[in-house]
């Protein structure tokens, strides 16, 4: 994984098992009773990297319902985060005080700076918009309809979508993908460009959230079937929608230009109809700087801020549970059927560091079971919740926790290469700061796959996957990327770990394969030479591979000049 600025990583990977006889941490303790005997700690000096800090797709989430958003048990978004994305953020964790928030007024911003917690605040109330939103509107036109042919920010002509894939397809080897549809950003943006939301799908609908519009498309086409235009622009999303189609988002409580991200919305992901929209009350400083993190669990839509997790059923929006007594509060779950939470608790200092991880009721907000970490120690990440994996991190340091389903402990991990690379939105998202939205990792019931460090973007260089057993938390084995090409683990299908191959200069990427036992991956998926500028420009791609297809979706859309964002490419799907 990646780590904070400014320090080098440790050959070994996560080093020796932690002894709790000699090593330097105290183990968590575990509350007697249902909830376990205290268990052994899980934490070791993990190796550091450049550029991993929590200021950010999968997305991913407890017995995640299997799909192509993610894999199942995985929470992950498709190794999404694409974009002219913006600059990583710093090492502020869930918990930290900002979470990506612009203060309004410069004396709230020197005081929270001096209290530096962590958690997330929310409060919730207010009322029901009463404006009816736009209808969605149907089109049977593909969505590769053709751009006007103009000198963009290169000064190169603009083809349209189709163009280029008649033009990549053209050149496509025997045996190799090709390019089955192309969808345009179609959105003049802001000046600095938006988020971009989704991938999430409703049965053979696919959909994408960008600044104020929801769109849904033919996964097998590109065909737009709905265009739903929002009152306001998004500013948070869970990563997954429920199993029926449904998805709630978050958005800004009107276009004034410094308007609160404090409404939801429910859409209907199969029809593109607009349902119920509620909106809640932010007080205070910690919750006017603090971002949204979202998650769908069952019928409820989580919204965890510095201080406290509030649940709105998302058939009707009613609101199930919010602030609890006590100074423990929920600061942002992983979507999925199990619904597990990070938890702070206040301290005297004003420090929100000493956290929990929990397995609560989304109907109830009720704590089923909790693990105590060790002081300082902070849930940075829950990679997956069936199996459950939780990434942990100190200022300086990271573990790799695996918990029991009843929430004892189960193993940590342990060994591997030095440059175990994990990449989180939390990172490189401006807006939502989801806690299950990391690319590069992924579980089966027995075995996490994560990859080691592949340079950045547009100078990626050939990696390794690694897996680690559970029960155990030891290394197990590496394998060597397809092709001297950089690989990210996606999620796990019949014993076998599915990755994407990313393209390079000269050579397409695509989906290749690896059993369980490693070995030598093997391309299930080879995209065109032709077609490696298109992946190429796509940055920190979400992937998604599902029924012969792989869809790769920017998380960020920002032109250089002019309206370049209306023309750069927002989905690019190979396969039919």
């Amino acid at each position: 994984m990646s780590q904070p600025p400014g320090q080098q990583p440790p050959q070994g990977g996560f080093g020796a098992p932690y002894d709790p006889a000699t090593g330097p941490y105290d183990a968590p303790t575990q509350p007697p009773g249902p909830y376990g005997a205290p268990q052994p700690g899980p934490y070791t000096q993990p190796p550091t990297r450049p550029g991993y800090g929590y200021p950010p797709q999968p997305g991913p989430y407890g017995q995640a319902q299997p799909g192509p958003y993610t894999q199942p048990g995985l929470h992950q978004m498709p190794t999404q985060q694409q974009y002219a994305a913006p600059a990583p953020g710093g090492p502020q964790g869930p918990g930290g005080p900002f979470r990506g928030r612009v203060a309004k007024i410069v004396g709230a911003v020197a005081a929270v700076a001096l209290l530096a917690g962590g958690g997330i605040w929310f409060a919730t109330g207010g009322g029901e918009h009463d404006k009816p939103l736009a209808g969605p509107t149907h089109s049977a036109e593909p969505t590769v309809t053709p751009s006007p042919t103009k000198g963009g920010a290169t000064g190169k002509p603009v083809v349209s979508p189709e163009e280029e894939a008649r033009a990549i397809n053209a050149g496509a080897e025997p045996g190799e993908a090709k390019v089955a549809w192309i969808q345009k950003g179609g959105i003049d943006l802001p000046r600095n460009g938006e988020d971009q939301f989704g991938p999430w799908f409703a049965g053979d609908t696919v959909v994408r959230a960008l600044f104020n519009t929801v769109s849904g498309y033919s996964v097998s086409d590109g065909t737009r079937r709905w265009n739903l235009r929002l009152p306001a622009k998004m500013c948070s999303a869970p990563s997954q929608p429920t199993a029926d189609g449904r998805i709630v988002l978050g958005i800004r409580h009107d276009t004034a230009a410094d308007a609160e991200c404090d409404t939801l919305q429910m859409v209907d992901l199969k029809t593109g109809k607009a349902g119920w929209r509620k909106s809640y009350v932010r007080k205070g400083v910690w919750d006017g700087l603090s971002d949204l993190a979202m998650s769908i669990n069952g019928d409820t839509v989580t919204v965890g801020r510095t201080s406290r997790t509030e649940g709105f059923r998302i058939s009707d929006g009613k609101q199930l549970f919010g602030e609890r007594p006590g100074t423990c509060q929920p600061f942002g779950l992983a979507s999925g059927p199990v619904a597990i939470a990070a938890v702070s608790c206040h301290t005297a200092d004003d420090q929100y560091k000493d956290q929990q991880v929990q397995r609560i009721d989304p109907a109830t907000g009720k704590a089923l079971w909790t693990y105590k970490l060790k002081k300082d120690w902070e849930v940075a990440q829950i990679l997956s919740v069936s199996p459950l994996v939780v990434s942990l991190k100190q200022p300086e340091k990271w573990a790799i926790l695996v918990l029991n389903a009843d929430g004892t402990y189960r193993s940590q991990l342990s060994g591997g290469p030095g440059d175990l690379q994990l990449k989180c939105e939390r990172d490189m998202m401006s807006l939502g700061r989801n806690l299950d939205n990391c690319v590069g990792v992924a579980a089966d019931a027995n075995t996490l796959y994560m990859r080691t460090d592949y340079g950045e973007f547009g100078d990626l260089h050939a990696n390794k996957v690694a897996a680690f057993d559970l029960a155990t938390g030891k290394f197990r084995w590496s394998a060597d990327a397809p092709g001297g090409q950089a690989v990210t683990p996606l999620r796990t299908e019949g014993g076998k770990l599915l990755m994407y191959v990313h393209a390079v200069k000269g050579k397409g990427g695509g989906i290749a394969s690896l059993p369980s036992t490693g070995g030598t991956p093997r391309f299930v998926q080879r995209h065109p030479a032709s077609g490696a500028d298109l992946e190429r420009g796509i940055y920190e791609p979400r992937i998604v591979y599902t029924g012969g297809r792989c869809l790769l979706t920017p998380s960020r859309l920002s032109g250089i000049s002019g309206d370049d964002e209306v023309d750069m490419r927002s989905m690019v799907v190979f396969g039919s």
